[in-house]
């Protein structure tokens, strides 16, 4: 009779060792099916609650802004441009960081200097794009609305808030 327990305890055991590797097996996986651009299912959720997150954000900064300004109907066209200027595209240049490091290990020194001198250079040219919007947008702007986005422009200190209170 010990002999028919002991088995059956070892079965048992088996069997809940086996149902539980395949839970945690189907866990792993449904966390690494792939998301958006590639990512790993946790990592993309992650970084489109982000991205969402401060498009909300930027909207209504936007938003905010565009009140504060009273524009008249004849600066519209230089809004758009504005907000366009400075919108997700703009922020940075996205990519997979995890992807972007894999190939930098590939990479010997030079090259790898060669390829952050590059991404400096594209940061550079979008940073460049970014300013000349702004100031065609500022120059359309009465000296009462070049107060009041002088004041919205300043720099904040606030964690979570990015480092301009909106996205100029």
């Amino acid at each position: 009779m010990k002999l028919i327990q002991g088995s059956l305890t070892k079965r048992a055991l088996i069997a809940g060792l086996i149902a539980g590797g395949g839970i945690l097996a189907a866990s792993s996986f449904a966390m690494s099916a792939g998301g958006p651009a590639g990512k790993a299912g946790c990592e993309a959720r992650h970084g489109q609650a982000a991205d969402a997150k401060w498009e909300a954000r930027r909207a209504a900064q936007l938003s905010e802004l565009k009140e504060k300004l009273k524009l008249q109907p004849g600066q519209d066209a230089a809004w758009n441009a504005f907000a366009s200027a400075t919108g997700p595209g703009m922020r940075h240049a996205g990519g997979d960081r995890q992807a972007m490091r894999g190939e930098f290990e590939k990479l010997n020194t030079p090259q790898r200097l060669d390829r952050m001198l590059a991404l400096s250079e594209a940061r550079r040219a979008r940073m460049l794009e970014r300013t000349q919007a702004i100031k065609a947008f500022y120059a359309q702007l009465s000296p009462e609305q070049q107060s009041v986005f002088d004041a919205e422009a300043k720099l904040t200190h606030q964690p979570g808030e990015g480092r301009h209170r909106f996205p100029a």
